[in-house]
Parts: structure tokens; C-alpha cells; sequence
């Protein structure tokens, strides 16, 4: 029993040692990854970029078209993802239990989780651009809001089927009909799960370019029409990252840094809001 209980240790000792060196090892490449972004783009990253929209090169160009373009194909997404989500989650959890359509739904929910978003640019351009002839920033807000679509699914799903069965059991035996059952009881009590959800499908979509490429196709001018070709920030970081000009790259550097600062700030604010909820 002796000799067991030490060879037990050592193997625990040893998994622990293993299990931290992997920990230090991810640490170490995020803050490598920051501290590259940090150092290339600070200095790059000064109030004209803010203010200043795209340019030819050595003419002071900035992104503030991106960045705008980007807030209005994020935002468009997450507006048609949200509502459409939480629904899905709802029924999959409080309506199709053990129901054929509800396994159908999740099974497409989890492969569209697992897609490659370039397939999802493909299939929105062959669906709107490629019919219509046209890229365009609505194009590109419908391509994140699939991808977003799943992610929320999938939350509100796992969230609301932690919500104790006798909190609608107690609601239920007092007269409430399902339907309020589960916007003031299931709802609320999952509100802030659900919330975190979408703050993660917010900062997944956020950084997105492959569906871009395939949909807004980007702009060298200031567009805040939905039915034109639209600039954002992932795009103009991706085309200006392998630019020959000094003076492009250092912007691709400092758009590389705003975008990771902004989804660094969501996973936060999420991981806050679940801290709270837990």
C-alpha cells in the first residue's frame, strides 16, 4: 500500500507538472502575440488613424472607414443573429425535447459551429452577391451573422437547461402559461449565460475576414451604404499586412492591434458578466 500510494503521488506530481508547463507554454504565445502587437502598433496607432480614411500610399491615410465599416457589419450581424439565436436555443430546449425537427436543428446548429468561415463566405456570395451583382456590406453582415447564428444557439441552449425544472414546475402550478414560463422565469435566470453567448459571438465575428473577401470586398473610400462594396478592419489588416509600402504595414499594425484590443475587451466583459452569474 505503501509502494502505491507513492507511485500515485509521482504520477500525480508528474501530471501537474505536465498539466502547468502547457498552461505557461499558452501564456507564454499570448503574451508574445501581445507584446509583438503591442510594440508594432502603438507607434503607429495616433489620432490621424482614427480620423483619416483609407488612402493611396504616402498620402496620410488612416482607418476610419474600416473601422466604421466595421462596426456597421458587426452590428448588422449581431442584430440578425441574436433574436434568431436565442429562439433556436429556446425551442431546442423548452419545445423540442426528444422532438425529430429538434435533433435536425441541432445537428445543423453544431456543423454550422463547426464550418470553416470561408465556406460561410461562399455560400453567402453565391446567395446574395453572385444573384445581385453586387458586393455590398449587407452581403457581409448576413455572412457574420451565420456565423454568429450557432454560437448563440448553442449558449442559450446549455444555459437555459441549467435552470432548475422547479422554477418553471412553481410557475406553471400558479396559472403562467409556457410562454411566460420562459420569458420571466427560464430567461431571466439564464440572462447573464446568454448574454455571455453573444459577447463571445460578438468578439468571434469581430475578427473575421475570409467571409468578408467573398461579400464587401472592401473600399478605398468612405461608404456607409449597405448596398455598395464596404471597407473593415480584418480586410484592410489582411491587405495591407503583405503591402510593399512602410507606411501601409505600420497601419496593418495598428488595425491588428485595435482589433485585438476590442475582442480582448468582449472576452472580458463576458467572462466578467459569467463570473457574476456563477
Amino acid at each position: 500500500m505503501s509502494a502505491r500510494a507513492t507511485r500515485r503521488k509521482a504520477v500525480n506530481l508528474i501530471a501537474g507538472i505536465i498539466a502547468g508547463a502547457a498552461a505557461l507554454l499558452s501564456l507564454l504565445a499570448l503574451g508574445s502575440i501581445l507584446w509583438t502587437l503591442v510594440a508594432r502598433g502603438l507607434p503607429a496607432l495616433h489620432w490621424s488613424v482614427l480620423t483619416t480614411s483609407m488612402a493611396p500610399t504616402g498620402e496620410g491615410g488612416g482607418l476610419a472607414n474600416a473601422i466604421v465599416g466595421s462596426l456597421i457589419q458587426v452590428a448588422l450581424g449581431m442584430v440578425v443573429a441574436v433574436p434568431i439565436g436565442i429562439m433556436a436555443g429556446t425551442y431546442l430546449s423548452e419545445y423540442a425535447r426528444g422532438s425529430k425537427l429538434g435533433d435536425v436543428t441541432r445537428f445543423v446548429s453544431d456543423i454550422l459551429l463547426s464550418a470553416p468561415s470561408i465556406l460561410v463566405g461562399l455560400f453567402v456570395y453565391v446567395l446574395l452577391v453572385a444573384t445581385t451583382g453586387s458586393y455590398s456590406g449587407f452581403a457581409g453582415g448576413i455572412a457574420l451573422a451565420v456565423i454568429a447564428i450557432p454560437m448563440i444557439v448553442r449558449t442559450t441552449e446549455d444555459m437555459l437547461s441549467l435552470v432548475p425544472v422547479a422554477l418553471r414546475e412553481a410557475a406553471a402550478a400558479l396559472g403562467a402559461p409556457k410562454w411566460k414560463v420562459v420569458t420571466l422565469i427560464a430567461w431571466r435566470a439564464a440572462g447573464s449565460g446568454i448574454l455571455t453567448g453573444i459577447l463571445l459571438a460578438l468578439a468571434r465575428v469581430a475578427g473575421e475576414t475570409a467571409p468578408l473577401l467573398f461579400t464587401s470586398l472592401g473600399n478605398l473610400n468612405w461608404s456607409t451604404s449597405l448596398d455598395k462594396p464596404m471597407a473593415s478592419l480584418p480586410l484592410t489588416i489582411y491587405q495591407y499586412a503583405g503591402s510593399p509600402y512602410d507606411d501601409l504595414v505600420q497601419l496593418a499594425w495598428a488595425g491588428a492591434l485595435l482589433v485585438t484590443l476590442g475582442v480582448l475587451a468582449i472576452n472580458i466583459i463576458a467572462q466578467l458578466a459569467l463570473g457574476r452569474k456563477r
